[in-house]
């Protein structure tokens, strides 16, 4: 019944819209017919043609536009009581191209227009799919937290024989499961910030930070990561070769969280033997901090995806990744009103430098100059 009563409704619609056509033809032929040829009312039917390219398609269009062009075209002979001039000939020939043109044009806009709705449609489409993913995403994350949690907590039990004695290479093989467990709890509670920080954005705990301090507590902590694939990794103080501070105003967890990320990538990216430079620099208004490695460097294709979400890897990694460490690196930077780029470096034949800037601490900075 509902349906009944929609199509009764366009039928409705439809025949308003063909009346009011016809009616503008009719008054407008009145006019065209009953005033003398020299007259020409012919580009009033540009109105006509355009509503019905809007109402009811390219047929229609072609048909009203023919139509038009005909009855403008035939008030040079009739209703035949005038002489017919060249100058009355030519202005109905351009009035009729005008139709023409209009009939053509008005079919492409509105082509142009379906193309538009149809591109809009598939974008949206693809947004709400896209943020259902996300959702989906977000929630699974959150979601595995608990089990492995569990999970690592029960190995933990064993370990400590809760459950009966357990032999030293049993040991072995919990602490194995453990370390597993643990890494992907972290991966799983990277993603969960990840997905976080796109949806609310980060909070951070802001309180003066000296970056020096952070980079030294991350490289100590990376000593037996570095120390197994034989990778040196040391601090560089710029022009000073005596320990400097480099103050900024920040959150210590995410900040020191930029620090592992991009050295973890460095030694990633590194072989046997390499050697990987923290430098700091001290400007005007910012302070900087760059990671020089020494590894193969980067293709130039790869720079526009290298902080994008899920991207692994500018070249043969020696470890692979989840792919977020850049990203999350780059939302945490720029929380914080700074910048972080990458680029291949230019004062040995290969290595890259990842680097990051982030305004000076001015009040702290003030303090220690008193």
């Amino acid at each position: 019944m509902m349906f009944g009563k929609a199509k009764s409704l366009l039928n409705s619609s439809r025949l308003s819209k063909t009346l009011l056509i016809v009616g503008i033809f009719l008054l407008l032929g009145v006019l065209e017919y009953s005033t003398p040829n020299d007259y020409v009312f012919g580009y009033l039917y540009s109105g006509a043609i355009l509503l019905i390219s809007s109402w009811f398609g390219e047929v229609a269009t072609l048909q009203a536009t023919l139509f038009a062009v005909s009855l403008t075209m035939l008030n040079i002979w009739i209703p035949g009581r005038e002489t017919v001039l060249v100058s009355t000939v030519a202005s109905r020939a351009i009035a009729s191209i005008a139709l023409i043109v209009t009939g053509f044009l008005s079919q492409k806009l509105q082509r142009s227009q379906e193309a538009i709705n149809t591109t809009t449609a598939k974008l949206e489409a693809q947004e709400k799919l896209a943020r259902l993913r996300e959702d989906f995403a977000s929630t699974l994350t959150h979601d595995l937290k608990t089990p492995l949690l569990g999970a690592i907590e029960t190995i933990k039990a064993f370990q400590q024989e809760e459950f009966g004695e357990v032999s030293i290479t049993q040991q072995q093989v919990l602490a194995t499961m453990i370390r597993s467990h643990e890494t992907s709890l972290k991966f799983v509670e990277t993603l969960l910030d990840v997905y976080r920080n796109d949806a609310d954005g980060i909070k951070l705990n802001l309180s003066p930070v000296d970056l020096v301090d952070l980079a030294e507590t991350v490289t100590a902590s990376l000593i037996p990561l570095a120390a197994k694939r034989r990778i040196h990794i040391s601090l560089n103080y710029g022009e000073s070769d005596f320990r400097r501070s480099l103050w900024v105003l920040g959150d210590t967890f995410q900040l020191q969280r930029v620090f592992t990320n991009l050295l973890i990538n460095a030694v990633n990216h590194s072989c046997r033997g390499d050697r990987i430079e923290v430098v700091f620099d001290s400007q005007a208004s910012y302070q900087v901090v760059k990671i020089l490695d020494t590894g193969a460097g980067i293709l130039p294709e790869h720079f526009p995806y290298l902080f994008e979400r899920f991207y692994q890897g500018y070249s043969d990694r020696q470890a692979k990744g989840s792919g977020l460490g850049l990203y999350l690196s780059r939302q945490i930077i720029t929380a914080h009103g700074g910048i972080i780029w990458a680029e291949n470096r230019i004062d040995v034949e290969t290595g890259a430098m990842f680097a990051f800037k982030l305004p000076v601490h001015l009040f702290q900075h003030g303090k220690d100059c008193e």
